[in-house]
């Protein structure tokens, strides 16, 4: 058996990604909301951190398993 493809890898991780982005609305719907209204009240400068920490967690998490 050969191993994945570029394109099974990347549509298994954006599988897995809604998976897991699933998980809080399925189990918490209150939860998720009161997340969502804070998020709303952040600043364009709070989420775009937040969004590169995740995108920098992301790839230190490759790179761990990738290694």
């Amino acid at each position: 058996m050969e191993s994945p493809g570029f394109w099974d890898l990347l549509f298994g991780a954006v599988a897995l990604m809604l998976v897991f982005e699933g998980l809080l609305p399925f189990f918490s719907p209150a939860a998720w909301r009161g997340v969502f209204e804070r998020v709303t009240q952040m600043s364009d400068g709070q989420i775009r951190f937040l969004g590169l920490a995740s995108m920098l967690a992301g790839l230190v998490l490759l790179l761990l398993v990738w290694s």
